[in-house]
């Protein structure tokens, strides 16, 4: 039962870590969002009715791309849940988890960045994706935007890709798809707001004490997860 309980908080950690890490998000995709924006002409750039919903099917793209990836790596893990030594395998996946939850709340907190190392490993993947989105500039419909939004979001980012290894845990392809899609949601606010509500938000994610809050409540739930797995 508590383990239960756990696993299903584990969707709000990583909604939080989309939210709260948003300064990242802004980082590696607020570029391609203002590309986006000014490949458009002036008419349409300056008038919300014409940029929001390419904005919008450009970020649902990118998040339906997080949930497939996202359901691809529960699928994993659910391959090795089905070889012999069941509940050694979950163990061991059961504190693998609880070791990326703590490590993603130490990053949100900003205390250790070493999750953000691991977007190197996704460099080789991404030369043979990244030119499959190219054919679908210049943006000016959502119909070009939604399908590049699914190619961007494989883009090599290690708050993403800690949060894809994390899914790994999930066991099956429909809670690793329900993990991305919770992590892709916190990331959703920082990406498509615009204006004054944008820059609130944008200063709220910076507050030091809020990350850090944040941060060591996502160490709080991997610590219970790890004292779960033992």
């Amino acid at each position: 039962m508590a383990w239960d309980w756990l696993n299903h908080s584990s969707y709000l950690a990583a909604f939080l870590v989309g939210l709260l890490g948003g300064v990242h998000c802004l980082g590696m995709c607020g570029g391609i969002v203002s590309a986006l924006t000014f490949s458009l002409p002036a008419a349409q750039r300056n008038h919300p009715a014409t940029l929001f919903p390419i904005l919008l099917a450009y970020n649902t793209g990118r998040i339906g791309g997080y949930t497939l990836a996202g359901a691809l790596a529960g699928g994993i893990g659910a391959a090795f849940l089905s070889l012999g030594g069941l509940d050694s395998v979950r163990h061991g996946l059961q504190v693998f988890a609880a070791l990326f939850t703590i490590a993603l709340g130490l990053y949100l907190a900003g205390i250790w960045a070493g999750v953000a190392q691991v977007e190197n490993a996704g460099r080789t993947l991404w030369r043979h994706i990244e030119p499959l989105g190219r054919r679908f500039m210049p943006v000016n419909s959502p119909a070009k935007a939604l399908p590049l939004g699914f190619v961007w979001g494989w883009l090599p980012c290690g708050l993403v890709y800690s949060v894809l290894i994390w899914t790994l845990s999930a066991g099956s392809v429909a809670k690793g798809a329900l993990l991305m899609l919770a992590f892709g949601l916190g990331t959703l606010p920082n990406l498509l707001l615009m204006g004054a509500a944008a820059a609130k938000l944008a200063k709220f994610t910076r507050n030091q004490t809020v990350k850090r809050v944040a941060g060591l409540l996502v160490v709080g739930l991997g610590l219970l997860l790890l004292w779960q797995a033992f």
